[in-house]
């Protein structure tokens, strides 16, 4: 029997709106998810942010060398080729901190006295202060509002600098303090493609880590003010509290991955962290690293790591890719004698796989069909090598029912006894397989091996940061 024309064309307009109902809703849905992500982000930016100033700042220089820092974090955070960092002191502003390709931000003098070197005259009128209400930067004091310019060849401000380079593009942001500006931070030409202006995101977050900078500035008062003692008390509680901060709770619900984790420290402050990075719905980032040595310098290189991570997932492409350009990140900002050794573990959970690369780590320990397995692609620490020297292989394994794996720091399997004896990946091993093969839970072979490693040493101090991650496939 026919339908009348009337009730299908109801039907239709009903499935229609239906429809455009569950397009609004689903519109609704991810934008309020992209927000949560964004405020989450933000939140982890802060901690990584913060974490640059867990380390001495006992002297005038070392305090230069950490505003130097933190601008090159920003701007590897906001993509920017040059950084300068202004700090008021009443009407003047003082350059205290320098990244990448920075220009001269007040006018050169017209004539140049023969004889001088330009780039030594340039260099000591970048360094110079500048006085509030003076050219692009002082007149920000007095309005208090930021400034955009995305066409630097058609703004008189820009020409009147008669800078040697370049200007294409330029933001700069007061950082404020209980309502008055207690400094500018300025970013210099678009890193990706110096001829293409910022663009809104990058001016967005710009203007978010401008407030992390008056953060740091902060500290950096306080922290000049106390005894050294104070100062060493006040660093530590300080990196103690963030480190916490920034090491994940627990790891969240991934429908058939299971992990937990465990670290802790052998000083106040610990070179061993872990992370769970979730890169896309179907893949999370697993990682457990080591920095060299202990205490305050290993923490900062564990700060740094863990936020050139979180910055370069926006971009992942390859697991390899990823451990290159740390180490590039690493390498350009750490010292010779610091690096840190890396496992990653890239969980899929679509195509029910683990991908595995290590910088320079320990071996990965995997139970397969009743057996332990140890894996080790060859590697390089991170930060210890240039890249054109390093090398980062990776594994990928069929991830199935009843696997697992597992990641250690070195201070798991170098732990020492009063005999000076190791605890050795041996027993490590033999822990790990008969937990595994009475089907534990991965909670109880984590206690297991801690039990293990704390009954072998006995009383003797921890002489290591000790970290465990363990993956299993439910």
């Amino acid at each position: 029997m026919d339908l009348p024309i009337t009730l299908i064309v109801l039907f239709c307009i009903i499935f229609i709106i239906m429809l455009a109902y569950c397009f609004v809703i689903s519109n609704r849905n991810y934008f309020l998810r992209a927000k949560i992500r964004d405020a989450l982000h933000r939140k982890a930016e802060i901690s990584n942010f913060l974490n640059l100033f867990s380390r001495n700042l006992s002297t005038s220089q070392e305090v230069h060398e950490a505003m130097d820092m933190t601008a090159r974090y920003v701007a590897d955070f906001t993509e920017a080729r040059g950084i300068i960092i202004f700090d008021r002191e009443g009407k003047i502003l003082n350059p205290i901190g320098f990244a990448g390709n920075v220009p001269n931000l007040q006018p050169l003098p017209p004539n140049i006295p023969a004889g001088i070197e330009f780039d030594k005259l340039f260099d000591s009128f970048l360094r110079r202060h500048i006085m509030v209400g003076d050219g692009i930067i002082g007149s920000i004091v007095t309005t208090g509002n930021s400034v955009f310019i995305d066409n630097g060849f058609a703004d008189h401000r820009i020409q009147k600098l008669n800078c040697p380079f370049e200007i294409h593009s330029l933001m700069a942001v007061p950082m404020l303090k209980e309502g008055h500006v207690a400094g500018v931070i300025c970013a210099v030409n678009n890193r990706s493609n110096t001829n293409r202006p910022f663009s809104n995101e990058q001016f967005s977050r710009f203007k978010f880590i401008a407030q992390q900078v008056l953060l740091a500035q902060n500290f950096v008062d306080v922290y000049s003010t106390l005894s050294e003692q104070q100062r060493i008390n006040q660093e530590l509680e300080v990196a103690r509290e963030l480190q916490a901060s920034f090491l994940p709770e627990a790891f969240p619900n991934w429908d058939q991955f299971k992990v937990d984790s465990f670290t802790r420290s052998a000083k106040e402050v610990s070179g061993d962290f872990f992370d769970f990075v979730e890169i896309d719905q179907d893949r999370m980032l697993v990682v457990l690293g080591d920095a060299t040595g202990k205490g305050i310098p290993a923490c900062m290189i564990v700060a740094m790591t863990r936020s050139f991570i979180r910055s370069a997932v926006r971009d992942f492409t390859t697991l390899e890719e990823l451990l290159i350009e740390l180490n590039d990140n690493l390498f350009r900002d750490t010292d010779a004698e610091r690096f840190i050794t890396l496992a990653c573990c890239l969980l899929d959970k679509k195509n029910n796989t683990i991908e595995y690369c290590r910088g320079g780590h320990t071996d990965l320990f995997t139970f397969i069909r009743g057996h332990v397995r140890k894996i080790s692609p060859h590697s390089s620490a991170l930060g210890l090598l240039p890249s054109d020297f390093a090398s980062f292989d990776t594994i990928t394994l069929e991830f199935n029912p009843h696997m697992s794996l597992l990641l250690f720091s070195d201070g798991i399997s170098e732990a020492l006894n009063n005999n000076q004896e190791e605890y050795g990946v041996e027993r490590l091993e033999k822990v790990y397989f008969d937990s595994r093969n009475n089907e534990d839970l991965p909670e109880q072979t984590v206690s297991k091996i801690l039990a293990s490693v704390d009954e072998f040493v006995k009383d003797e101090p921890q002489s290591d940061d000790q970290t465990i991650v363990l993956i299993q496939h439910l």
